[in-house]
């Protein structure tokens, strides 16, 4: 597995590149967004770790451009920045997770082969639902016809929901499912991804799929809300 570091601080930089090199991943560092960007577009990494506070080009706009060029490659955004506000631009640019400096390179790691197990685990069958169909085969999802575009996570969440159709399912239930069981940041984060589905899959075809059971969790319709 090829891993593309990008991260302005050399130290942390080439410390991961230690640590993953010594994990078994073979890992390459950059110090800027535009050689990350260059890099990246490339092709040939399995999972791109990238800082947002970059020299030249920050971290959003290399995530944007390369959604906007098609590449899929799991990005877990690394950054000193807090705050929810900062982590749903993130996640709204196609950033699959996002992680808080200063953190526990135990859970960095434990973040990177979730990502990893998710994006090469074997296909299941697709799941259809009503006029909605999840193929986890090939990571896609329609509505109808029209192809609905998600990240990594969003799809990994409504996969989640999509196999409990018609059950309530708890926060902790998609925590444990799609982020890893080290995830120790605030569970809430789910209710960011869920709102994402709701304005893709949702809004723009005048359904109401997934709906909010109160102080339970979360249920996607067994008809996909049709």
């Amino acid at each position: 597995m090829r891993l593309l570091i990008v991260e302005d601080e050399r130290r942390l930089a080439a410390s991961l590149a230690r640590g993953l090199t010594a994990e078994g991943f073979v890992a390459e560092a950059v110090h800027d967004g535009a050689e990350g960007l260059h890099r990246a577009l490339g092709g040939g990494y399995d999972l791109i770790i990238l800082d947002i506070m970059l020299p030249g080009m920050n971290g959003y706009r290399v995530c944007a451009a390369l959604r906007a060029a098609g590449d899929e490659t799991p990005i877990l955004m690394l950054t000193a920045k807090d705050g929810e506000y900062d982590e749903a631009e993130g996640l709204d640019t196609g950033a699959d997770d996002y992680l808080t400096k200063p953190f526990s390179y135990v859970v960095l790691v434990a973040r990177v082969r979730a990502l990893l197990r998710r994006r090469t685990r074997g296909a299941a069958p697709a799941i259809v639902l009503g006029d909605l169909t999840v193929d986890p085969a090939a990571r896609r999802v329609y509505r109808g016809e029209a192809e609905v575009e998600l990240t990594a996570k969003e799809f990994a969440v409504l996969e989640h929901l999509a196999s409990n159709a018609g059950r309530v399912v708890s926060k902790a239930q998609i925590i444990e499912a799609v982020w890893d069981f080290a995830y120790d940041g605030d569970p809430n984060i789910v209710e960011v991804y869920v709102s994402a589905l709701r304005r893709k899959l949702d809004v723009p075809f005048g359904r109401r799929s997934i709906t909010t059971v109160r102080g339970a969790g979360y249920r996607l319709a067994r008809d996909g809300g049709a």
